[in-house]
């Protein structure tokens, strides 16, 4: 009995559409029209190619070098010389607090070691007693100290960049009191800060990341990475430098470990801050066959593809291993060079009339569906009115 045209068409059409989404889970497929006969098949070459395993992470770009630089000693701050923004060099001064006390200092101090080493070379040419000798060298040595850590207060009471970068902030002003000497308790301007002035270097980068609790174990330091920075159009190349021991939860709960990753090279085209997603090669082979998956059917277990050469199409049986992206990896049944047959769907215009269409597979026993909704059938024939 048959259908009347209109509940036809719903149903063949459904059966249509089951069939694509079928043949588009294998992975390649072609829709031709039948206007030669070049057009009834489609072929895939067997290629070696380079293969990869790879982990993502996400995170963000920072800084691999900061600095928070801070007074060594106590005073009162006399001069801040930047401001947020600045650049700066190593050795730029940054501040400088009261050295008067200082100086006054270390004054002292020189006078102490004078004074030792004069009593030293007094007490050797009077043949002083060893044991007198000996004492005197002791107080040069203990003055000599004293009057080294009073220069390097001196010199302390200036702040200069231990990096070159950039200044991120700043947290003292002149006026503020600033050292170890001011009371613990005190407010207003007897209370001393230990606010310090940051410095980001610029030009070394990491990225900080997290990766899935399940990928953790695949990675170790020194693995190769490609990262993708928001607003940087080529790819920038980095290594794992670090794996996390200790789980953290991300925002949906799940367990992450995080991942630092050097960037390599200096680079002036980014930014701490900026998010980016890394892909950590944990695998890679040279030389590894492979064929498209859409190729490839599986019957009862096996798997075969079918070979082209001129006119002869030859199913073969082949031996499948990894699966990358849209390739198969082949261990055995095929060749480099060899021409294998891709699924076609073929649709032949019937003028005015109905369209007729046959969706062809490698290998012919691919499980098609058919209109009544079947299970492995013959080639499924869509007819539309």
């Amino acid at each position: 009995m048959r259908l009347p045209a209109r509940r036809r068409s719903r149903v063949l059409l459904a059966g249509a559409l089951v069939v694509l989404v079928a043949v588009a889970s294998t992975g390649t497929w072609l829709l031709v029209r039948d206007s030669s006969e070049a057009a009834d098949r489609s072929t895939a070459t067997v290629t070696t190619q380079t293969v990869r395993e790879t982990v993502t992470a996400d995170g963000a770009l920072a800084a691999r070098t900061t600095s928070d630089e801070a007074f060594a000693v106590s005073g009162t701050v006399t001069r801040v010389a930047v401001v947020e923004g600045d650049k700066v060099a190593k050795g730029d001064v940054l501040a400088a607090v009261d050295d008067e006390g200082l100086v006054a200092q270390r004054t002292a101090a020189k006078s102490s070691l004078d004074a030792a080493e004069s009593q030293l070379d007094e007490d050797q040419d009077n043949g002083a007693s060893d044991v007198q000798v000996a004492a005197d060298k002791t107080a040069v040595v203990s003055a000599q100290a004293t009057y080294d850590d009073a220069r390097q207060a001196v010199e302390d009471a200036t702040l200069r960049a231990s990096i070159a970068g950039t200044v991120t902030s700043v947290g003292i002003e002149r006026g503020d009191t600033v050292g170890s000497t001011a009371s613990p308790d005190a407010t207003g301007d007897d209370a001393a800060t230990t606010a310090t002035i940051s410095i980001l270097a610029t030009g070394r980068y990491d990225v900080v990341a997290t990766v899935a609790a399940d990928d953790v174990d695949r990675l170790k330091k020194g693995l190769q990475v490609e990262i993708a920075v928001t607003g940087v159009t080529e790819t920038v190349y980095g290594t794992v430098s670090e794996v996390g021991l200790v789980a953290q939860a991300n925002d949906s709960g799940a367990a992450v470990f995080p991942v630092t990753i050097e960037v390599t090279g200096r680079r002036k085209d980014l930014f701490a801050g900026v998010s980016a997603t890394a892909t950590i090669v944990v695998k890679q082979r040279d030389g590894v066959l492979t064929v498209p998956s859409g190729a490839l059917t599986t019957e009862d277990g096996t798997t075969y593809a079918t070979v082209v050469d001129g006119d002869e199409e030859t199913k073969v049986e082949v031996e499948i291993g990894e699966a990358y992206g849209m390739d198969t990896e082949v261990l055995a049944g095929l060749e480099e060079g060899d021409t294998v047959l891709l699924p076609t769907l073929r649709l032949t215009d019937g003028g005015d009339g109905p369209q007729d269409g046959e969706l062809t597979f490698p290998g012919g026993d691919m499980p098609q569906f058919g209109t009544n909704g079947g299970g492995p059938g013959g080639p499924t024939v869509v007819e539309k009115p």
